[in-house]
């Protein structure tokens, strides 16, 4: 039997407690998952929030390859949101730590619980930039867009 590695790129931000350290925590616990495997990182970047009132995000973003089916892939980044303290009040809240599947290999999914692509992704600097980081070349599925042509298409208009 093969098994087919499959790339992923997961967005991280957090805006409360030691947003650092629980980024750096949450990636290496990540990583601790059997068939994860990190394949690049972004740098931080200090964003505003969107949203109510609420202290500025430290966000980037991940490559990781693994075997897991997308489905399972958001029930693990679930967990380790609620192993740092995520706590669901308010839509667009501070939070300890929000991880979101951004892309997942090419593939193009819609169901009532995951999105792939992330359908906000695209107008949301605080994502694209940390992602051109660590896939400048990447290829939105169904999109003909590079990552980079985003970034500089927002700056210019």
């Amino acid at each position: 039997m093969y098994l087919v590695c499959i790339w992923e790129i997961i967005a991280f931000g957090s805006n409360i407690g030691d947003s650092l350290a629980i980024l750096e925590a949450s990636v290496k616990t990540l990583c601790e998952i059997p068939d994860i495997v990190l394949k690049a990182k972004s740098s931080w970047y200090q964003t505003k929030a969107i949203g109510p009132p609420q202290p500025d995000y430290l966000n980037g973003c991940v490559r990781v390859h693994t075997n897991a089916q997308p489905l399972k892939l958001l029930e693990i980044l679930l967990s380790i949101e609620d192993q740092f303290g995520r706590q669901r009040k308010e839509r667009w809240g501070a939070r300890t730590l929000d991880l979101d599947l951004l892309l997942y290999d090419d593939l193009i999914l819609n169901t009532p619980t995951l999105q792939i692509p992330h359908p906000r992704m695209r107008d949301r600097a605080f994502v694209l930039v940390p992602l051109a980081e660590i896939a400048p070349d990447l290829l939105e599925p169904g999109k003909m867009f590079r990552c980079m042509s985003i970034i500089r298409l927002s700056k210019s208009g």
